[in-house]
């Protein structure tokens, strides 16, 4: 039985038994007056007004608990709890202690609210603090991911992303052998986790294949922990440190191909020094020849030191640069009569193909001059004796450049060589018994053609068929 029909029933209940005490009241004043004495009738009197006192009772108590259901439902709705009153003295009784208790639970709700404020407040914060710190771990070039102590994947960047191969929308909160298909770098994180104290760092040099490249990489594992000084995860950071791998080996090969390239001129003068300081040489013919080799080799050491000394000033930008309008047409002619007799004394003809000389570029005339004459002299010594060396300028105003290429029928250099043809000391192994070098001219030319004269300088050959250098200048 629901609890409205219940009161329904009590309510029935209580109207029938006070409707059958005022009727059977009535009855016995009826019955009394018939023959009785007025005093005798006080009796039935009050009972039928006790009956009365009793339904009014009744009545008033019904209102009152209506209207504290009433008030009660308005706080319910309101959802803000108040006071409750009521006239019936048997009501007030239980209105005191009922607004003791509405005033407690307001109490109760107004702390839990402000607590969940301060939850909420916290909460925003939080979420704040994280975007921001997902923001910068975003924008940090180097890869950077967070695992958890289960070896879950807590953050990660998108560098970490390129690097390592995997999705950041499916790769969060799963084992990071899921994810990573380095099983070098997982070992490391997991033996940085299990080893190394909260709060240290571990670096390790690590290569990694990206894009079908080997990349060495730097990788930093730092341990965190929690208030309780607990492990709480690891944090990998990835830094490419391939270029500086290759600069550093770059400065060891550097330093060693000129070590060997000062050393061997140097044995050679010390050489003839000694020989012409023992006295066993007793001709002045072999006298002047041993001076003649001094010379030379004397010139080459010159000649090393000031293209290792220009290159360096190049790449290190401090260099003295005096840039005008110049002819490329004039600086081919004025260093072709420098280096014909060079062509004459190997039987090369020396064909010029030029282009009127008004056409001018923006360019250091001494650098430009000698950037053409060291690819004219490489010519010379790889073109065997009767060959042809072609030195011609255009013109391509489309592009508005100007070009100058050097020819020759020479020797030709093989495709493997090529890519590597301008590298500083490099020298095509089958051209070292041909002439002598220091695979230094090739690298300054480029250094004057792209990096000074913001330029390029190509190269086109074939073994057996000669070499075609190329170099191109903007116009003013």
């Amino acid at each position: 039985m629901t609890l409205a029909k219940k009161q329904l029933t009590m309510n029935l209940l209580l109207g029938g038994v006070t409707a059958l005490g005022a009727y059977g009241a009535m009855t016995m004043v009826v019955r009394h007056a018939r023959g009785s004495s007025p005093e005798s009738l006080l009796v039935p009197a009050g009972i039928v007004a006790l009956a009365a006192l009793l339904f009014w009772s009744r009545r008033q108590l019904r209102q009152g608990i209506a209207a504290m259901a009433s008030q009660l439902g308005s706080m319910a709705a309101s959802r803000e709890t108040g006071r409750v009153t009521a006239e019936h003295p048997v009501l007030r009784r239980l209105v005191c202690p009922l607004n003791e208790l509405l005033l407690t639970g307001r109490n109760d709700v107004a702390e839990q609210r402000a607590a969940n404020r301060e939850l909420q407040i916290q909460a925003r914060l939080a979420d704040a603090e994280k975007d921001r710190l997902q923001a910068i771990i975003h924008s940090i070039n180097d890869a950077v991911i967070v695992v958890n102590r289960f070896d879950e994947l807590m953050l990660a960047n998108a560098a970490a992303e390129r690097v390592l191969g995997f999705k950041l929308g499916g790769a969060m909160r799963k084992n990071i052998e899921q994810i990573l298909t380095d099983a070098a770098l997982v070992r490391m994180i997991r033996e940085a986790r299990a080893h190394a104290p909260t709060g240290r760092t571990k670096t390790a040099e690590h290569a990694i294949e990206v894009d079908g490249e080997r990349r060495v990489f730097l990788v930093t594992l730092s341990c965190v922990a929690t208030d309780q000084d607990r492990m709480a995860g690891v944090v990998a950071v990835l830094q490419d440190v391939t270029k500086e791998k290759e600069i550093a080996q770059m400065k060891t090969d550097f330093v060693s191909n000129v070590s060997h390239e000062l050393r061997s001129p140097l044995a050679g003068i010390k050489a003839y020094i000694e020989m012409l300081l023992s006295d066993e040489v007793d001709s002045d013919q072999t006298r002047r020849e041993f001076y003649e080799i001094i010379s030379g080799e004397t010139d080459r050491l010159s000649r090393l030191i000031d293209n290792i000394l220009n290159i360096s000033r190049i790449e290190s930008g401090v260099i003295k640069v005096s840039k005008e309008p110049v002819s490329l047409t004039a600086v081919v002619k004025e260093t072709l009569e420098v280096a014909t007799p060079q062509a004459a004394n190997k039987n090369i003809d020396l064909v010029t193909q030029t282009v009127p000389v008004f056409n001018q570029v923006e360019a250091d005339r001494d650098m430009l001059s000698q950037a053409v004459m060291n690819l004219v002299s490489n010519a010379v010594k790889y073109t065997t004796e009767g060959g042809t060396i072609t030195v011609s300028t255009t013109v391509d105003e489309g592009r508005q450049v100007a070009a100058c290429e050097v020819a020759d029928t020479g020797v030709g250099i093989a495709a493997e060589d090529l890519p590597h043809i301008c590298d500083k000391f490099y020298r095509v192994r089958t051209h070292s018994q041909m002439a002598k070098g220091t695979g230094l001219g090739l690298s300054l030319v480029k250094h004057i053609v792209e990096t000074v004269h913001s330029g390029r300088l190509d190269v086109s050959s074939k073994v057996g068929q000669g070499s075609t250098f190329r170099m191109e200048l903007p116009l003013c």
